[in-house]
């Protein structure tokens, strides 16, 4: 395990020092509980995590740690009348499992549709004691203290619970049907100004930070599909990088900070067997991608984040291109509709007399991956 995944002997002797002080004493078909040394190995860095592997791979573990999805589930519905709370528990815990009549849900679409519905079900519990007493008028008021966002979060939630305990035949009508979401106005996108752009730059101190900044201002790479990227995606002889399934050239800037990145993460990490272009002292000793949050701190409270840092880039492009949702579809491999958003965008934003400072060619503030200049901009 130690050769194929290129521990450092540091990591390689505090597991062996902790697997020896759990077995030394291991009798033939014992079981070791979980349990009993999260304790003493939880300030241990990653060795916690190497110790339960082996002790699973060895066949030992009795892994009794408990479900935290159970735990957090309890306690949103704590003040839910019994019914209420029984109902809404065998929902949230269907959409986890699925079945035959339930398609399977990913565990952050169940937090978030509980989220939702749990204002309006604990103000139902207050009054009823069980679902099939929620009448539509209750639903709609529900509603109507919502706005946006909000709003098609709740009823997108509350139609999932009441379609399923229809199914189930639990309620005898369901309220929310035929009940539309309202046309949303999307906001008008707005460009980054150069000083928030310069604090992102500023800011990027580190080698990973500088490509991730490098990767969403240039490419629009979205946050996910930067950590997915693999090493054998980037080819600097032939300077071409596959980012989300679609091969982009690399620009000279781009290059340089790919350079930098790979010459630190070989120096960093020599013996790692991490297949992912980006890792961090966590992943270099496993085979995943880096994690959500890790990245989450390059940035972390700047108006420049990955995400604004990508929306800009394309919306940019769309002020730079005259508006046209075909070139920007084809240049970022988006669907129509979001080129359509942005192109909309950015024909209120060239409309208005302030917008004349805005870039009228492209490559003004950051190199373009579809055609580079010979000389990236400062500002990327």
């Amino acid at each position: 395990m130690a050769e194929t995944r290129g521990w450092s002997d540091i990591v390689h002797r505090t597991l062996n020092r902790n697997l020896v002080m759990l077995l030394a004493g291991h009798l033939e078909d014992e079981r070791i509980r979980f349990s009993d040394y999260h304790r003493v190995l939880r300030g241990r860095g990653d060795s916690l995590h190497h110790v339960t592997e082996v002790l699973a791979t060895m066949g030992v573990l009795l892994d009794d740690r408990p479900d935290t999805f159970d735990a957090w589930l309890a306690g949103k519905l704590t003040d839910l009348s019994p019914a209420i709370h029984r109902d809404v528990e065998r929902w949230a815990r269907a959409l986890r499992n699925g079945g035959p009549r339930v398609r399977r849900r990913d565990e952050a679409t169940i937090r978030n549709y509980v989220r939702h519905a749990q204002t309006p079900l604990t103000d139902w519990s207050q009054r009823y004691g069980h679902l099939r007493e929620v009448t539509r008028d209750d639903f709609l008021t529900a509603l109507a203290s919502r706005r946006g966002f909000a709003r098609t979060g709740m009823l997108t939630a509350l139609r999932s619970l009441f379609t399923w305990a229809k199914r189930e035949g639990l309620i005898f009508r369901n309220p929310t049907t035929g009940i539309k979401n309202s046309p949303r106005e999307r906001p008008i996108l707005q460009p980054l100004t150069d000083d928030e752009i310069s604090h992102a730059v500023t800011a990027a101190t580190t080698p990973h930070a500088r490509l991730f900044i490098a990767l969403a201002a240039i490419y629009a790479a979205r946050h996910g599909d930067i950590r997915a990227i693999r090493l054998d995606d980037v080819d600097l002889g032939n300077r071409r990088i596959t980012i989300a399934g679609r091969a982009r050239h690399i620009d000279d800037l781009t290059h340089q900070v790919l350079a930098g990145w790979l010459n630190y993460r070989r120096q960093r990490w020599p013996n790692t067997a991490n297949p992912y272009l980006l890792i961090s002292k966590e992943s270099a000793v496993h085979h995943g991608p880096v994690s959500h949050p890790w990245v989450g701190l390059l940035l972390r409270g700047l108006p420049a984040t990955i995400e604004r840092l990508r929306i800009d880039r394309q919306l940019d492009e769309a002020l730079a291109c005259g508006a046209d949702p075909l070139h920007l579809a084809a240049v970022f491999d988006i669907d129509n509709s979001t080129a359509i958003r942005y192109v909309t965008s950015a024909r209120q934003l060239l409309q208005r007399p302030h917008e004349a400072q805005l870039p009228t060619s492209p490559g003004t503030r950051r190199s373009t991956p579809h055609n580079p200049p010979d000389k990236p901009s400062g500002s990327s």
